[in-house]
């Protein structure tokens, strides 16, 4: 029996950049539309709609396509305009190569429900990369345990501990908080600018005592900063809001 997860919608960004980014999103919708009766919101930007990725998808999803001409994706921008579609009490901001245990994702909504917190992490902040070969088995036998089973010979994805990736939020709250901030363009410090934001408005935050896997894909454009000066834009507004008090937060929502 699918456990109910009708006041969640998960909302997913994806530009097809490659064969497995199409499989990896794939695999990570159907195994939300198997474990769970949920909403799941998938936005599409491309220079055009081929039609692939909608014909495949799980008929239950709801999926959107923007043109898009600039080869840089602004999530921010994208998000932004995926959360205002957003009709239930809580929404998930997730990549689209995430994959996580079913037991994790109902510990961190059972916070959120119960009025625990108003930010949920399903993970402790630590994100292990699929290896190639390994992800070509999981596409096939689907089961997480497999990935639990050999997690010491993965990598991290990144030495440090994430903020991005799987996060639950109270949809009100996010919208409090500014939702995505639209100066980081393209790939950046978004994730970490809206966790230092929830911490500086003194939300209250949970993670589950769990790790995060990060379906291998190869690396496009969209997948690093852009340039030096991007970088630069993106680390100094990621540290004006870590540096921020609540009443400079509060201020600054207000300007936006």
């Amino acid at each position: 029996m699918k456990t109910d997860l009708s006041d969640i919608t998960f909302l997913i960004l994806i530009r097809l950049d490659s064969i497995q980014r199409l499989e990896n999103i794939i695999v990570v919708t159907n195994q939300i539309c198997h474990y769970f009766n949920t909403n799941i919101l998938v936005l599409e930007a491309a220079d055009h709609n081929n039609g692939v990725l909608k014909a495949l998808l799980n008929k239950k999803i709801k999926y959107m396509f923007l043109e898009d001409k600039d080869p840089v994706l602004y999530k921010t921008y994208y998000l932004n305009i995926m959360a205002l579609d957003v009709n239930t009490p809580f929404l998930a901001i997730w990549d689209t190569d995430i994959v996580i245990d079913r037991i994790a994702i109902m510990d961190a909504i059972d916070h959120l429900r119960n009025g625990n917190t108003d930010v949920s992490y399903p993970y402790n902040g630590k994100c292990f990369e699929i290896s190639e070969l390994l992800r070509n088995y999981y596409l096939k036998k689907k089961n997480s345990r497999l990935l639990y089973r050999h997690k010491n010979k993965l990598d991290l994805l990144y030495p440090h501990l994430l903020t991005g990736g799987a996060v639950f939020v109270n949809t009100q709250k996010y919208y409090a908080a500014g939702m995505e901030n639209e100066i980081h363009y393209g790939w950046g410090n978004d994730d970490f600018d809206r966790y230092f934001r929830f911490i500086g408005l003194g939300y209250k935050i949970y993670r589950v005592d769990t790790c995060l896997f990060h379906l291998w894909h190869p690396r496009g454009e969209n997948s690093k900063f852009r340039s030096t000066t991007a970088k630069k834009i993106s680390g100094n507004e990621r540290f004006r809001i870590e540096s921020s008090s609540k009443d400079e937060i509060v201020t600054s929502l207000k300007g936006l």
